[in-house]
């Protein structure tokens, strides 16, 4: 995958706002987590290339809530996953999720 890595940190594209998830609801592109290109849209809020960039690149995407998007900086090689509720995603990282193994 395309990932954008500064300092360590991988940026990941998720919508903390409620309405639509951007992961959540298009789980057959987990590409769309990392795409560089993506986080700097999002990064720079250039919403209106962002929007012409994702429609290009992913047609089949549902992109409603696309102008809420965030990024979160993640340590490289960190586990993690993306949670949703009525549309507002979440980061859960499993080394601070309290994680049991049987």
């Amino acid at each position: 995958m395309n990932k954008l890595i500064e300092n360590g940190k991988v940026g990941i594209v998720y919508s903390p706002g409620f309405g639509a998830g951007w992961y959540t609801w298009n789980q057959g592109s987990p590409e769309i987590l990392f795409d560089s290109n993506i986080v700097k849209y999002v990064e720079t809020q250039r919403w209106d290339e962002l929007k012409v960039y994702v429609e290009l690149k992913y047609p089949d995407l549902y992109t409603g809530g696309m102008d809420t998007l965030q990024v979160e900086w993640i340590p490289v090689g960190s586990q993690f996953k993306i949670t949703e509720y009525d549309g507002s995603e979440s980061i859960e990282y499993r080394d601070s999720d309290n994680w049991l193994t049987a």
